[in-house]
């Protein structure tokens, strides 16, 4: 028998326990990633080189890694016809329906294929609130909202326990407006892999969403692909402050209010950044010497100190557009820019921005509505602010009509066999087969 029998009759859902679990993605060839990842990072193309060769056996240099452009334009001339027109045809047909998923909700039609879209929540979410140096009730909320909007019935939610072992009031109060009833005294990388895995005690989940120190980011970081993790790398905490003069009527104000901002970032701890980045350099040494003072007199100088020795950058460029350059590549969690409202035209890469003297990242922690749970690490080159979307997942349904098959079949067929799939061209041929005949009794009955 070529299909293994798995039968279920008699079992009652839910299947969990008896489904065959896949294999942990990458556990056999963890290591051996990891080295090629190392040696990439650190010697480049040398080591693109040596790997190519040692794993697909073909010798290159540098120069010749990349394909020139005019061989890739002259690969259209050398292809068969009908594999040019395939592509061709797929392209555009797959521009298409993407085209299509940016406008309002609706059925996908194009000639006589028909994509309905269907949009589901995930069934568990986890959420990772942080503790220890702070409690951070305003994350189970920041978390919980936009689950129970996606429609997400169950959400478990982990947090380190204090020093007595309970979590505080605030954290399971914030739980309980949530409607969260599943809460767990346990933090950190072992949360994670809790949440993600699964144990006696912890159903696994879906999704885990949720800031976290940077062994807690490293921990979804590695179960991503066996859970979804929400958010990318949302670490530990970073601001980029782009200040100029033009950013508040007075001086005095504008050094006052990006100093207090440096610092509220420098508050959650360890690791993250806070930079400034002028133009300015009168404005550079105000905000600096602001900085001093509001940490001399915190009652939390040890950390705001240890962070900022660690992190806590005072650029100065030359323009405005060189500020923003530098705010794009660091990418941070939060962007403030306390300058010429039209620099909000040159973000590419930020995790939310604050604009203007008086809309300090503070409100965004707690109640201006928008995510506080966002990418950090630069990931804010390709990640966004958590959201509802981040517990759904979205599935098409296609439905082909006979005669968009007899139209679309042979293309299909031209280019399953030019990847070597031939059940995958069969598969299609056999049903063009089964039409041609349908056709045939057809017209000998009339």
């Amino acid at each position: 028998m070529s299909l293994r029998l798995l039968d279920l009759r008699g079992t009652l859902p839910p299947f969990d326990h008896v489904l065959p679990r896949p294999a942990d993605p990458g556990a056999d060839v963890h290591e051996a990633v990891a080295e090629v990842l190392r040696r990439v990072r650190s010697e480049g193309d040398q080591a693109i080189v040596e790997f190519t060769l040692k794993f697909d056996g073909v010798e290159l240099t540098a120069p010749t890694i990349r394909v020139p452009p005019q061989e890739i334009a002259d690969a259209l001339e050398r292809i068969d016809p009908d594999l040019r027109r395939a592509l061709e045809l797929a392209y555009a047909r797959i521009v298409a329906y993407h085209a299509h998923e940016g406008t309002p909700p609706g059925v996908f039609e194009s000639g006589g294929v028909t994509v309905a879209h269907l949009s589901r929540p995930v069934s568990r979410a986890g959420i990772y609130a942080p503790g220890g140096r702070a409690r951070y009730p305003s994350t189970v909320l920041m978390c919980a909202a936009p689950a129970r909007v996606a429609g997400v019935a169950d959400i478990a939610l982990c947090v380190p326990p204090a020093a007595d072992g309970k979590v505080d009031d605030a954290t399971l109060a914030a739980a309980a407006i949530a409607g969260i009833t599943e809460v767990y005294r346990i933090g950190g990388a072992q949360a994670v892999g809790a949440m993600a895995y699964g144990t006696a005690t912890i159903p696994r989940v879906d999704v885990i969403a949720g800031p976290g120190n940077a062994y807690v980011a490293e921990a979804k970081r590695q179960v991503s692909g066996v859970v979804g993790v929400a958010s990318a790398f949302a670490g530990p905490s970073e601001i980029v402050v782009v200040a100029g003069p033009e950013g508040a009527p007075d001086l005095a104000d504008l050094a006052e209010f990006a100093a207090i901002d440096l610092v509220v970032q420098a508050e959650h701890g360890p690791d993250g950044l806070a930079w400034l980045v002028t133009w300015d350099a009168s404005l550079l040494a105000a905000v600096s010497s602001e900085v001093d003072r509001i940490v001399a007199a915190s009652p939390r100088r040890a950390d705001l100190e240890s962070t900022l020795a660690s992190s806590g950058i005072a650029c100065l460029v030359d323009t405005p557009h060189a500020a923003m350059a530098v705010a794009n590549t660091v990418a941070p969690e939060h962007l403030q820019i306390m300058a010429d409202p039209g620099l909000l035209d040159l973000v590419q890469n930020a995790g939310a921005v604050f604009l203007g003297p008086w809309s300090p990242a503070s409100l965004g922690d707690y109640i201006a509505g928008p995510n506080h749970v966002l990418p950090t690490n630069r990931t804010a080159r390709f990640s966004s602010a958590l959201r509802a979307d981040d517990f759904r997942r979205h599935i098409h349904a296609v439905t082909v009509s006979t005669d968009a098959l007899s139209t679309l079949g042979p293309p299909v067929i031209t280019l399953a066999e030019t990847e070597g799939l031939p059940a995958h061209a069969d598969s299609v041929r056999r049903r063009l087969a089964a039409l041609g005949a349908r056709t045939a009794r057809t017209a000998q009955t009339r």
